[in-house]
């Protein structure tokens, strides 16, 4: 996603662009070797949402009309995401979801692709290295092999663009060039999940997507999502030792102890559509590449292959679409210092998305890493906000607007939010209270 949507932006700027893809593409929306994690749940979140319609307009409402949910009415949403805390219905609601399978969303996106002119797909063609210029400067194409080939290709560029997933050997090409290796940050979280895509019996799940979160003393979570369809993708995950079983019996008991009873009734009742899809997350991983003093002209660096962050927080593609719109306006003002310019601009959507969700790691105690004061603090505040906003739809509301992009983290340290929380906690106190009558001395 995160290449489509920068030769989206690309084929505004540059005469021809050309997409590499390692796997041959199916012909229609269906899985793919290249991507794991597609059989898993997926949602858009609605910054990247709105960005999408913006590069491709019209393409949510074919999303709808292929049969995918649009999520406007938030009682159909049980979202628990500190897997305690289930938010109030948000007021005012925030922008609706749109619940496209990830098979259904990449292959409209491709389509959109594949009908701009100066846009050509290399499918079954794999990335095998750079070319660059004699002093190691500048990048000048990529090295190509396609399947059935007799011998690579040379595909020259003005600019090569790594969107190759968290498994990029950028780094390691860098150094070979005789570039330091870009900085890292890395927290280790040994997140596994499974997932299956089912059929329900009509009406046996009113909701339309669930979201139950982990807990420090139950690292597990659970989604189910209403696909196009009328198919339901229900996944669960568990980190560092509570992991589930690739069975789909074992999944179902693996989230019974938490999730709501009416659909753990669904779940065992279920129709089974295909087989159990597993999926190991090792670590969240940023590669900063903001902080390179030194770094060959003629290339840059997306997505995954930059950053990418816990699944389970559905982040991947509103971040990369968010790059999209980062790249758009770098390459507008011309390509001096294009890749200084890019990074610095990137790493600030990146940065926003990484804090989020290692933060929410961190607040689990099975997962290692430094837990600074800024963390412990944020944490503490968050679980204030969550309480909250169980009973206060403005505080729900905003929490959401955060969680989905549609506005920075500081917004949720505004005077008006903290005074309905300051509020809940006084509520809560004096609910807490034992009732003064029962223990009042009266003299006489």
């Amino acid at each position: 996603m995160a290449g489509l949507l920068a030769a989206r932006v690309l084929a505004d700027e540059y005469e021809r662009v050309t997409v590499v893809e390692r796997d041959p593409l199916p012909p229609a929306a269906d899985n793919r070797r290249g991507v794991p994690q597609g059989r898993h749940g997926h949602t858009l979140l609605p910054s990247g949402a709105d960005i999408i319609d913006e590069l491709f307009p019209g393409l949510l409402g074919e999303l709808v009309a292929a049969g995918a949910p649009r999520l406007d009415n938030y009682t159909a949403v049980r979202f628990v995401p500190d897997g305690v805390h289930r938010l109030a219905p948000p007021a005012p609601p925030v922008e609706f979801l749109h619940q496209a399978s990830r098979p259904l969303l990449e292959a409209a996106v491709r389509t959109r692709i594949r009908g701009l002119t100066n846009v050509e797909i290399l499918d079954g063609c794999a990335f095998v290295g750079l070319v660059t210029s004699a002093a190691r400067d500048r990048v000048t194409g990529a090295r190509v092999f396609r399947h059935g080939a007799p011998a690579e290709q040379v595909l020259t560029a003005d600019l090569v663009i790594d969107a190759t997933g968290r498994g990029s050997r950028t780094p390691t090409r860098l150094a070979e060039l005789g570039y330091r290796r870009p900085p890292e940050d890395e927290v280790e979280i040994d997140l596994r999940y499974a997932s299956r895509l089912i059929r329900f019996e009509p009406g046996a799940v009113p909701e339309q997507l669930t979201l139950i979160g982990p807990t420090p003393r139950r690292p597990r979570a659970m989604a189910l999502f209403a696909y196009e369809n009328d198919t339901w993708l229900f996944t669960v995950s568990g980190y560092a030792g509570h992991h589930p079983a690739a069975d789909y019996r074992a999944m179902v008991e693996f989230a019974a102890p938490f999730a709501p009873p009416h659909i753990v009734a669904a779940l065992r009742d279920a129709r089974p559509l295909a087989d159990v899809s597993t999926f190991r997350f090792r670590a969240n991983r940023r590669r900063r590449y903001e902080r390179m003093r030194r770094f060959p002209r003629g290339l840059l660096v997306v997505g995954d292959a930059m950053c990418s962050f816990n699944p389970i927080y559905g982040q991947g593609m509103s971040v990369a679409a968010k790059q999209a719109i980062v790249l758009r306006h770098c390459l507008r003002r011309g390509d001096g210092r294009l890749a200084r310019r890019f990074f610095r601009l990137a790493a600030r959507p990146v940065g926003t998305a990484w804090r989020m969700a290692v933060g929410a790691d961190l607040a689990l105690p099975q997962v290692d890493g430094p837990r600074s004061p800024a963390v412990r603090l944020g944490n503490a505040y968050v679980h204030r906000v969550l309480v909250a906003a169980e009973h206060d739809p403005v505080v729900a509301a905003r929490f959401l607007r955060v969680s989905a992009f549609l506005d920075k983290p500081s917004r949720l340290m505004a005077p008006s939010i903290i005074a309905r929380i300051i509020a809940r906690i006084i509520i809560g106190n004096r609910r807490a209270e034992p009732d003064r009558q029962d223990t009042r001395i009266v003299f006489r």
